[in-house]
């Protein structure tokens, strides 16, 4: 394996998802083990890295416009090496190295394990691209984190599922879990490294297991492990204090998981369902696989065992055909869930999936509109669903000082709503300590010592 020259230097962009920062945190560590120390300036960098998404139309040009600066950099300094890794690596593949000729590696998502290997052809005078299908070996390596209190945990890569406006399956390959046994060392080692919160990543984590072989680990369908079973499974981890799990679909999510999340004291009251739609006719055109009604009946089930839970969401709107009806049952159904919060976006074409060829594509005027109007409506609930926190005392693990206001600390509640304490206090980061809630807003709150 190479080993970089002394005082070599990396500097990493992640865009995108939490799967992408995961992976950014396990490339730093493989980058870290090769003799490479982190920089905050890309420009003074040996190696820069992009850790790309595609999932929309503006993510993937933000890419070309760094690269452009990184490329213009090489011609100075040919010894700089050029990486683009994530979801438009492994879209574009070897196109990306015709149009950008100074880049050194191209890779995809399921390549990042191999990224010292990677290296080592370039280094031996090679450009790479390696987009090829491949099974994810099991991460030996040690991931940088970019926190000492909070760690993503991959439970299972890529997507089996078919929807019509997303690239995920292409770039990110079909699912693969990984073992229980895995996942359980890999919590322990956080545990004992000083992580108090675990968030288990998946781009669909309600179909974890379902590749497995059957397990006694008991509980799943036909005798299969399930993410329900996973939680019970990890849950005993000493030291780890908080779960969270993330990103579920509607179509597998099951009432044997909301009751789990109701009896496990460290899983957090916080569900993230995408609904993408609130009009039945545009969910089966995006083949989502569900209705609207059973959208509700899953919502309504979660509150009626857990009725304070924060659900979060995110909706596309102005994909290809919607009506103004159709988003108006969108906005429907906004109105009626009253989210915690979601992540908004108007539909973008993306190369190789259906919808994008379809004829009947919306103009930017409408999508414009459209998502102003949702954005609005999505404030307006998120700041009524925030009153309820006035007044009540709330458990917050302090993750750091404010980076916008140093005077003040910041953590999340159980419910994951950003909370500030006006203290200069770095002794309580890592602390689950108790707030008064004093000021809410759509998205955050502020508190003060109990």
């Amino acid at each position: 394996m190479h080993l970089s020259q002394p005082d070599q230097k990396y500097h990493i962009v992640t865009l995108g998802c939490q799967m992408n920062k995961a992976d950014s945190e396990r490339m730093a560590g493989i980058l870290e083990t090769m003799g490479y120390s982190s920089t905050e300036e890309a420009d003074e960098a040996d190696l820069v890295l992009y850790n790309t998404c595609s999932i929309r139309d503006n993510a993937e040009q933000k890419v070309y416009s760094y690269l452009g600066r990184q490329a213009k950099r090489k011609h100075k300094n040919p010894n700089l090496t050029l990486v683009v890794a994530g979801c438009v690596a492994q879209q574009e593949g070897e196109a990306l190295l015709r149009r950008v000729p100074e880049l050194d590696l191209v890779m995809g998502p399921q390549h990042v394990n191999r990224l010292d290997y990677l290296l080592a052809q370039v280094f031996n005078g090679n450009q790479v691209a390696a987009t090829e299908s491949a099974y994810i070996e099991e991460d030996i390596t040690t991931p940088r984190r970019n926190s000492l209190i909070t760690a993503w945990v991959n439970v299972i890569y890529g997507c089996n599922e078919s929807c019509t406006y997303c690239i995920v399956p292409r770039v990110r390959g079909i699912e693969q879990s990984r073992t229980p046994e895995a996942i359980l060392q890999e919590v322990k080692t956080l545990a004992q490294q000083g992580y108090k919160e675990i968030t288990l990543l998946g781009q669909n984590i309600d179909a974890y297991g379902r590749d497995l072989a059957s397990s006694d680990l008991g509980g799943g369908v036909g005798g299969k492990i399930t993410l329900t079973d996973l939680l019970y499974y990890i849950h005993d981890v000493a030291g780890i204090e908080r779960i969270r799990f993330a990103t579920s679909h509607p179509r597998y999510f099951s009432p044997r998981l909301i009751q789990a999340c109701a009896e496990l004291p460290k899983v957090c009251e916080h569900f993230h369902i995408p609904f993408q739609s609130g009009d039945n006719e545009v969910l089966k055109a995006m083949a989502r696989g569900y209705t609207h009604e059973k959208y509700r009946r899953i919502i309504d089930n979660i509150r009626a065992i857990m009725p304070d839970a924060a659900i979060t969401a995110d909706a596309i709107v102005a994909f290809p055909g919607e009506t103004e009806a159709q988003f108006e049952n969108t906005l429907n159904l906004v109105s009626d869930i009253s989210f915690d919060l979601v992540n908004t976006a108007a539909y973008s074409p993306r190369p190789g999936t259906p919808a994008a060829i379809w004829d009947n594509q919306l103009s930017e005027e409408v999508k414009a509109d459209r998502l102003q109007r949702l954005n609005h409506l999505v404030n307006q609930k998120a700041a009524e669903r925030s009153q309820r926190y006035l007044g009540r005392t709330e458990e917050i693990l302090i993750e750091g000082i404010n980076p916008k206001n140093p005077a003040q600390v910041m953590g999340r509640t159980r419910g994951n709503r950003i909370t500030f304490l006006n203290e200069n206090s770095p002794e309580l980061i890592s602390q689950v300590i108790s707030l008064q809630i004093t000021e809410t807003r759509p998205f955050s709150l502020t508190g003060i010592r109990i």
